[in-house]
Order: C-alpha cells, then structure tokens, then sequence
C-alpha cells in the first residue's frame, strides 16, 4: 500500500523506513494500527489519544481487563528502563520483565496488549526495528527527534488537510469514519481548511475537493492490485460509487477484515490472491464482473509489477 504510492519503491524501501524510524507503525485515529510519518506522530496522538484510552477502557470492562492507574504508572516506569538506550523489544520480551517485576503475574497477551497501546497513547512507546519479522517496541523520544509542538486547530487543519488532499471527492462522514474525530471536531477541521476546498452538492450531499487534487484528465485502462485494507476502500464510510453494494461482502466482513482487491477505472471487479516462490510470483484472481477492456497483457504488467516490488 505504500510502496505502490511511490515512485519506484521496492520492499525494501519500505522495510528500510521502518527500520530507521521514519514511518512508525502505532494505534492511533480510530483507533486501529497505523503506519504514520515519524513527523506526525505526536500531534496525531494528542488528537486521538483520549478517545482511544476511553474506548479500550469501555472494552476491558466487558472482559475483566481492567487495569488500575497505579499498575500502568509502573508499566511506564519499567517500558522506560528496559527500552533506555534505543532498545527494541518484542511484546513477548517484554511480557518477560512485567512478569519479573510482578506487573503481570503470568504472560497474558490481552492485558500486554492493553499495557502497550496505553503506553502508545501516552507518546511513551512506538515502533522499534522488527526482529526476525517481529514487531517489536522502542521509546518515543529516542526514536524520533523532537518537533515543534502545535495547537490543537492546527492539528485539526493538518489531519483534514492530509484526508482531503488524498481522498477527495469525499463527504464529512467519510472524513468523520476515517480520522475517528468527533463530528464537532470534524466539522471544525473542515471549516479551518476551507479556503482550501471547493464544496460542490450532489446526490444530496456536499462533497469537498482540495485545491491541491487533480480535476481533469482521462484515466482509462488503468489496473491496479490493491492489497488487503488499503485506503481506496477503508477511507470511506461509504464505498457504492466503487463497489456495488452487494459484493461488499466479497471485498471485506462485517467484523473488519478487508480483501487483496483489482480495481479497473476506478472500480472494484474482483479479488487477488498471491502464490509466492523463490524466484517468481504467481496471482490468482476471483472476479466479481467482467470487463470488456481486461486482458491477460494488463494483467501480466500488473503482476510483473507487483514482482518487482517484491524483489522477484
């Protein structure tokens, strides 16, 4: 989802600005996982943060996961010994000294759980360098250099600035579905772009566009392998335009899980799947219609594409 966004990534383009710390890998928005730009993370976390700590506190209530102020205050104190001097642990190491400690008294992977997305929403951990194809955690603060702090209006601006200049045309419950924002905030948001935008009304709704999004152009033939939750359908509340409503079920469940998908114009037609070997990659495709313009030669470029990014 990221490298296709680029010029000429590869993988390894990718893997490497995880490794250094320039995209983190953290909860945030919704709140769900993120990979979000090093330079955005603390006023993106300031946005969120309380909503998040008060959402996974209504969950740990239903599932006996309460855990008290005083037990995440030594939680905070312990992340911050054990991760000094840019360390990197997984949630299994970790899990280890908090058993030690007697934070934990044997390893449980929902309260860890609990444990490190608190200490996400506090800015006291983010993601550290993966170890063997492990996520692991590392501190905040030695991981990326400190920013100038922003207002809360500004960090608004920002967040509506980014979703519009990336999913526009898109409505206020798209962008409200997307960055999780309380209505009023979302509305705010929007107002302090507004110069920035231009409002049209159709289908009974106003739908921004930002000033900095392309408006002309002829898009036809284009084929794309879009992978498992990527933002052309999970950054919209409502996704007909693209894909009919009865095949929702065919691009994504009803408990969140989202589809490999081929879009074709703009329009969601059928799902992917890969078959991965030493030296070269395999797609299989699942169609939800025919189209009269697909061929084996657009798919062919599509795959060797995918390959590539794939360092086949």
């Amino acid at each position: 989802a990221v490298g296709m966004r680029l010029k000429s990534a590869t993988i390894q383009t990718v893997e490497e600005a995880l490794r250094k710390g320039e995209i983190l890998r953290t909860h945030v928005m919704r709140p769900t996982w993120h990979l979000v730009a090093a330079e955005d993370i603390r006023w993106m976390l300031k946005l969120s943060a309380r909503r998040i700590k008060s959402a996974n506190d209504s969950f740990a209530k239903g599932y006996n996961l309460e855990i008290t102020d005083e037990l995440y205050a030594k939680s905070y104190n312990l992340l911050e010994k054990i991760l000094c001097g840019n360390k990197s642990l997984t949630k299994q190491e970790i899990a280890e000294h908090f058993c030690c400690s007697g934070i934990l008294v044997e390893a449980d992977n929902h309260r860890m759980t609990r444990f490190m997305v608190r200490a996400e929403q506090e800015g006291i951990v983010c993601s550290g360098e993966d170890k063997g194809g492990k996520y692991t955690y590392a501190l905040l603060e030695e991981r990326v250099p400190p920013v100038p702090e922003i207002t809360k209006d500004e960090a608004l601006a920002r967040l509506a600035r980014s979703y519009f200049r990336s999913h526009a045309p898109a409505v206020l419950q798209d962008f409200i579905w997307w960055s999780g924002l309380p209505v009023s905030e979302a509305k705010q948001a929007i107002y302090l772009i507004e110069s920035e935008l231009t409002a049209e009304q159709w289908n009974g709704q106003t739908w921004y566009v930002h000033e900095a999004c392309r408006t002309r152009g002829k898009v036809s033939g284009r084929l794309h392998l879009l992978p498992s939750y990527d933002e052309y359908l999970l950054g919209y509340k409502d996704r007909t335009d693209v894909l009919p409503l009865e095949h929702y079920p065919k691009a994504f469940t009803n408990n969140g899980l989202f589809f490999p998908i081929v879009l074709h114009n703009g329009q969601v037609i059928g799902n992917w799947d890969k078959s991965e070997k030493k030296k070269s990659v395999d797609l299989k495709y699942s169609w939800f219609r025919q189209v009269a313009d697909m061929d084996e030669e657009t798919l062919e470029r599509e795959r060797q594409k995918f390959a590539r990014f794939l360092g086949k």
